[in-house]
Protein backbone atom coordinates (compact mmCIF):
# COMPACT_ATOMS: atom_id res chain seq x y z
CA UNK A 1 0.00 0.00 0.00
CA UNK A 2 1.38 3.50 -0.81
CA UNK A 3 2.00 6.00 1.87
CA UNK A 4 -0.79 8.93 1.45
CA UNK A 5 -1.80 11.93 2.75
CA UNK A 6 -5.94 11.76 2.70
CA UNK A 7 -6.64 11.39 -0.69
CA UNK A 8 -3.41 12.11 -1.90
CA UNK A 9 -1.14 8.99 -2.66
CA UNK A 10 2.34 9.69 -2.30
CA UNK A 11 3.50 7.45 -5.00
CA UNK A 12 7.52 8.16 -4.76
CA UNK A 13 7.21 6.58 -1.20
CA UNK A 14 7.16 2.46 -1.01
CA UNK A 15 4.88 0.94 1.51
CA UNK A 16 7.69 1.27 4.26
CA UNK A 17 7.50 5.38 3.56
CA UNK A 18 10.86 4.95 1.97
CA UNK A 19 12.03 7.46 -1.33
CA UNK A 20 11.85 5.05 -5.01
CA UNK A 21 11.44 5.66 -8.05
CA UNK A 22 8.12 4.94 -9.90
CA UNK A 23 7.80 2.30 -11.48
CA UNK A 24 6.46 2.97 -14.65
CA UNK A 25 7.06 -0.28 -17.11
CA UNK A 26 3.70 -1.33 -17.19
CA UNK A 27 2.20 1.72 -18.02
CA UNK A 28 1.37 2.25 -21.83
CA UNK A 29 2.99 4.97 -23.40
CA UNK A 30 0.58 7.95 -24.70
CA UNK A 31 0.86 11.24 -26.37
CA UNK A 32 1.42 13.60 -23.60
CA UNK A 33 2.50 17.34 -23.20
CA UNK A 34 2.88 20.45 -20.78
CA UNK A 35 2.89 23.79 -20.67
CA UNK A 36 4.67 26.08 -18.24
CA UNK A 37 5.11 29.57 -18.15
CA UNK A 38 6.94 32.44 -15.56
CA UNK A 39 7.93 35.61 -15.94
CA UNK A 40 10.85 37.92 -15.37
CA UNK A 41 10.01 41.45 -13.94
CA UNK A 42 13.16 44.37 -14.48
CA UNK A 43 13.77 47.28 -14.33
CA UNK A 44 12.09 49.58 -18.06
CA UNK A 45 15.44 50.08 -18.80
CA UNK A 46 16.77 46.73 -18.45
CA UNK A 47 13.54 45.85 -20.56
CA UNK A 48 14.52 48.50 -23.23
CA UNK A 49 18.12 46.84 -23.43
CA UNK A 50 16.33 43.87 -24.35
CA UNK A 51 13.93 44.77 -26.69
CA UNK A 52 16.06 47.60 -28.50
CA UNK A 53 18.37 44.42 -28.72
CA UNK A 54 21.01 46.72 -27.16
CA UNK A 55 22.50 44.60 -23.84
CA UNK A 56 26.01 44.29 -23.44
CA UNK A 57 25.80 40.28 -23.71
CA UNK A 58 24.14 40.81 -27.36
CA UNK A 59 20.96 38.16 -28.21
CA UNK A 60 19.96 37.48 -24.71
CA UNK A 61 16.36 35.80 -25.56
CA UNK A 62 17.92 33.51 -28.13
CA UNK A 63 20.52 32.35 -25.25
CA UNK A 64 17.78 31.84 -22.57
CA UNK A 65 16.08 30.23 -25.27
CA UNK A 66 18.84 27.57 -25.95
CA UNK A 67 19.13 27.35 -22.01
CA UNK A 68 15.58 26.61 -21.63
CA UNK A 69 15.72 23.83 -24.38
CA UNK A 70 18.78 22.21 -22.96
CA UNK A 71 17.04 22.36 -19.22
CA UNK A 72 13.93 20.53 -20.19
CA UNK A 73 16.09 17.57 -21.94
CA UNK A 74 18.46 17.18 -18.45
CA UNK A 75 15.43 17.59 -16.56
CA UNK A 76 16.02 13.57 -15.08
CA UNK A 77 19.34 15.02 -14.07
CA UNK A 78 18.33 18.32 -12.10
CA UNK A 79 15.46 16.18 -10.04
CA UNK A 80 16.13 13.15 -8.38
CA UNK A 81 13.25 11.04 -9.23
CA UNK A 82 12.32 12.03 -12.64
CA UNK A 83 12.49 9.47 -15.41
CA UNK A 84 14.72 10.81 -18.15
CA UNK A 85 12.00 11.11 -20.84
CA UNK A 86 12.70 11.10 -24.76
CA UNK A 87 10.95 14.88 -25.81
CA UNK A 88 9.50 14.78 -29.13
CA UNK A 89 8.67 18.31 -29.32
CA UNK A 90 9.81 21.64 -27.20
CA UNK A 91 8.81 25.17 -28.04
CA UNK A 92 10.22 28.11 -26.03
CA UNK A 93 8.35 31.90 -26.48
CA UNK A 94 10.22 34.25 -24.61
CA UNK A 95 8.21 37.88 -25.36
CA UNK A 96 7.13 41.15 -23.41
CA UNK A 97 4.22 40.82 -21.46
CA UNK A 98 2.47 42.28 -18.39
CA UNK A 99 3.33 41.13 -15.04
CA UNK A 100 0.77 38.90 -13.11
CA UNK A 101 0.66 41.23 -10.39
CA UNK A 102 -0.02 44.18 -12.88
CA UNK A 103 3.36 45.84 -12.00
CA UNK A 104 3.99 46.76 -15.36
CA UNK A 105 5.63 44.66 -17.96
CA UNK A 106 8.54 42.34 -17.62
CA UNK A 107 9.16 39.01 -19.47
CA UNK A 108 7.49 35.85 -20.35
CA UNK A 109 9.01 32.70 -21.04
CA UNK A 110 6.63 30.03 -21.54
CA UNK A 111 7.61 26.35 -22.56
CA UNK A 112 5.53 23.37 -24.45
CA UNK A 113 6.70 20.05 -23.89
CA UNK A 114 5.74 16.95 -26.17
CA UNK A 115 6.80 13.12 -25.41
CA UNK A 116 4.74 10.03 -26.19
CA UNK A 117 6.19 7.93 -23.01
CA UNK A 118 4.52 6.37 -19.88
CA UNK A 119 4.77 9.51 -17.89
CA UNK A 120 3.97 13.20 -18.03
CA UNK A 121 6.27 16.24 -18.87
CA UNK A 122 5.13 18.61 -16.98
CA UNK A 123 9.00 18.98 -14.82
CA UNK A 124 10.87 19.19 -18.49
CA UNK A 125 8.14 22.28 -18.96
CA UNK A 126 8.69 23.47 -15.02
CA UNK A 127 12.62 23.28 -15.78
CA UNK A 128 12.99 24.91 -19.14
CA UNK A 129 11.13 27.77 -17.79
CA UNK A 130 13.17 28.25 -14.76
CA UNK A 131 16.35 28.03 -16.35
CA UNK A 132 15.20 29.97 -19.05
CA UNK A 133 14.37 33.14 -16.57
CA UNK A 134 17.58 31.97 -14.44
CA UNK A 135 19.34 32.66 -18.21
CA UNK A 136 17.78 36.16 -18.54
CA UNK A 137 19.03 36.90 -15.45
CA UNK A 138 22.44 36.13 -15.52
CA UNK A 139 22.97 37.86 -18.72
CA UNK A 140 21.16 41.15 -17.59
CA UNK A 141 22.10 41.26 -14.30
CA UNK A 142 24.78 44.03 -15.26
CA UNK A 143 21.81 46.32 -16.13
CA UNK A 144 19.57 45.19 -13.45
CA UNK A 145 20.55 43.35 -9.80
CA UNK A 146 17.28 43.70 -8.38
CA UNK A 147 15.24 41.57 -11.30
CA UNK A 148 12.38 39.05 -9.50
CA UNK A 149 11.62 35.76 -10.50
CA UNK A 150 8.22 34.38 -10.67
CA UNK A 151 5.61 33.59 -10.53
CA UNK A 152 6.65 30.13 -12.55
CA UNK A 153 3.58 27.91 -12.74
CA UNK A 154 1.54 25.30 -15.22
CA UNK A 155 -0.51 26.45 -17.28
CA UNK A 156 -1.93 22.83 -18.41
CA UNK A 157 -1.21 19.27 -19.27
CA UNK A 158 -2.76 16.77 -21.16
CA UNK A 159 -2.14 12.92 -21.32
CA UNK A 160 -1.70 10.02 -18.87
CA UNK A 161 -4.12 8.06 -16.52
CA UNK A 162 -4.62 12.06 -14.54
CA UNK A 163 -5.89 13.38 -18.02
CA UNK A 164 -6.47 16.76 -19.26
CA UNK A 165 -5.63 19.51 -16.53
CA UNK A 166 -5.70 23.60 -17.73
CA UNK A 167 -4.80 26.00 -14.50
CA UNK A 168 -7.92 27.71 -13.74
CA UNK A 169 -8.27 31.62 -15.14
CA UNK A 170 -6.70 34.13 -12.16
CA UNK A 171 -8.69 37.17 -11.57
CA UNK A 172 -6.24 40.11 -13.39
CA UNK A 173 -4.74 42.49 -10.84
CA UNK A 174 -6.77 45.72 -10.04
CA UNK A 175 -6.76 48.52 -11.58
CA UNK A 176 -6.84 51.99 -10.71
CA UNK A 177 -7.68 51.38 -7.46
CA UNK A 178 -7.53 54.14 -4.45
CA UNK A 179 -5.28 52.65 -1.71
Amino acid sequence: MEPSLGDLALTHLNSRGEVHMVDVAAKPPTAREAVAEGFLALAPEALALVHEGRAAKGDVLAVARVAAIQAAKRTAELIPLCHPLPLSGLEVVIEVAPLPDGSGQGLRCQALVRTTGPTGVEMEALTAVQVGLLTLYDMLKSADRGMTIGPVRLLRKAGGRGGDWVRAEEPQAAEGRDG
